[in-house]
């Protein structure tokens, strides 16, 4: 297989061509190439808009037709597709996996594949309750802290914008995007540049997860929460479960802690029974929302609207002399802006966005970078308490029932309260309070974030937009913990598992997904992990 880089259509152009410019990089006659796939697609706004797309090419000959090309852009390519472990015997006491976010659902996903029959605890509900919870909250303002934003089947993630990209590298990668082609998400996701699924893709992709992870014999458990923790010679013997009919203790030898960001009280019990864990830094800030058009014009100029381009979006960055970092997160083009409590008395905003992404506005997050030094006390929890007191702020200044508390960027840049929108509406559900939100951030989150919105502005024009919605507050972009683990995936009390995001070892649903694989395979291969036929 060669692998072809840089082959570029014009938007007018028809994908169909893209064979003819495979055989033409290769220097061959295009009868000659057997096959052609696309690996990735992306589109080149630099100077005009193109698409740019890495092809992979069968030909017979391949290593002369290499040699004879003389392209840098081609290359020779061998796939080698991840695999699971071979399957084995169930373990007496099945593995419990905590969580159903994308960490926890691919370690189930993983362990019932290879025979383990674990055990998914969740303490939300399946997805289709929640969503009518979730709704339910956005209309009314009335929460349900067992279901939520946060917590139920598929994690933040399921109300979220479902980007699957990724810094990382890693070959479960394409294992993940095929399972979730496979369980019902758009083919693009497999060569898009920038693949996201939408949320309402991915509730159709959960439900045939679930389907799946049932029939190879996982006991998928919803409304049921991790509230204690039985340990006998420092290692993991039992678990307290809360359920629907009562609280119940559950006999366990290996427990995957794919916990979510948002299960502060469950930090707290681990924290209780010496647990060993650190703080690590989080970000902080807003939810920053334009009309989508706007950033389209930006980023595409003069092509803008075209059929052929997607909505536009952006990803920004800059370091102040401060020290702080401040950079956008998460970006939901044709989104909008959600509350994402999961606590009452505390208000937390988050971007969401369907697969068309066809709203009229754009948003993302606008955060600050902050290190345990910045946090209100000692101890792996301090981090938490700071998110809670931003939350509780944010809370009071929207007057309650999780209003969210807003303001324009000219407004927020002459640090006075907004009165009213311009030409911008605020889309965040169940609505919205004008205010100053210098009066609810911390005063070097709002200098940095005042600070940035120039810079930010030069490499997107009209970011800085007068009009521009500032939200309040985005505080759950990562977990301010890290659970320790060992390099072979166990924490010092043997059994336990920490896994994901909510662990602190992701930060979106590709790596959390991944790292849910990963922890599946170290337990598979522990001696106490498996029993051999």
């Amino acid at each position: 297989m060669l692998q072809i880089e840089r082959v570029k259509l014009e938007l007018e152009e028809d994908e169909s061509l893209l064979r003819h410019r495979a055989a033409a990089a290769l220097r061959v006659p295009e009868a000659e190439i057997q096959e052609v796939r696309i690996l990735r697609k992306a589109i080149d706004a630099r100077e005009g808009v193109r698409l740019v797309y890495t092809l992979r090419a069968s030909v017979k000959n391949e290593k002369n037709v290499l040699k004879r090309c003389k392209n840098k852009n081609v290359s020779p390519v061998s796939e080698t597709p991840y695999r699971l472990p071979e399957p084995a015997a169930p373990p007496e006491l099945p593995p419990a996996v905590v969580g159903a976010g994308p960490g926890g659902l691919f370690c189930a996903l993983a362990l019932a594949r290879c025979g383990a029959r674990p055990i998914l605890l969740e303490r939300g509900r399946n997805v289709e309750r929640r969503a009518e919870d979730v709704e339910r909250f956005w209309e009314t303002g009335v929460l349900d802290p067992a279901s939520n934003v946060q917590f139920g089947e598929g994690g933040a993630g399921a109300f979220s914008d479902g980007k699957l990209n990724t810094g990382t590298r890693d070959m479960r990668h394409r294992f993940i995007l095929e399972t979730l082609v496979a369980h019902g998400a758009p083919e693009s996701i497999l060569y898009d540049a920038k693949p996201h699924v939408g949320t309402d893709y991915l509730r159709r992709v959960l439900v045939n997860l679930r389907r799946e992870l049932t029939e190879l014999g996982c006991d998928i458990r919803f409304g049921h929460r991790m509230t204690g923790l039985e340990i006998e010679d420092g290692r993991v013997a039992a678990l307290e479960i809360a359920g629907p009919e009562g609280t119940y203790r559950l006999p366990v030898e290996n427990v995957v802690l794919a916990l979510g960001n948002g299960a502060r009280d469950t930090f707290e019990m681990l924290h209780a029974n010496r647990v060993p864990m650190e703080p690590k830094p989080l970000a902080v800030g807003v939810r920053i929302e334009h009309r989508q058009a706007d950033i389209d014009l930006a980023q595409y100029k003069a092509l803008a609207g075209h059929p052929r381009l997607p909505a536009a979006s952006y990803k920004l960055s800059c370091h102040l002399e401060n020290g702080r970092g401040v950079f956008s997160f998460c970006v939901c083009p044709g989104g909008e802006v959600v509350a994402a409590a999961s606590e009452v008395d505390r208000a937390v905003t988050n971007g969401m966005s369907r697969y068309a992404r066809d709203g009229e506005n754009c948003n993302g997050g606008l955060l600050v970078g902050v290190t345990p030094a910045d946090f209100p006390g000692d101890g792996p929890l301090a981090g938490i308490a700071l998110q809670r007191e931003l939350e509780a702020r944010a809370f009071a200044a929207g007057g309650g029932g999780f209003i969210a508390p807003v303001q324009r960027v000219e407004d927020f840049l002459l640090r006075r309260p907004s009165q009213g929108p311009g030409r911008v509406l605020p889309t965040c559900r169940p609505g919205v309070r004008w205010c100053n939100l210098w009066e609810v951030l911390p005063e070097f989150a709002c200098a940095s974030i005042a600070e940035a919105l120039p810079i930010l502005d030069r490499k997107v024009r009209g970011y800085a937009d007068p009009d521009a919605v500032l939200t309040a507050v985005e505080s759950r972009s990562s977990c301010p913990l890290r659970i320790l683990r060992d390099e072979g995936g166990q924490s010092s009390v043997r059994g336990l598992w920490p896994c994901g995001e909510g662990a602190g070892y992701a930060g979106g649903i590709m790596s959390a997904a991944a790292d849910g694989l990963r922890t599946a395979e170290q337990l598979l291969a522990a001696p106490q992990g498996r029993k051999e036929t």
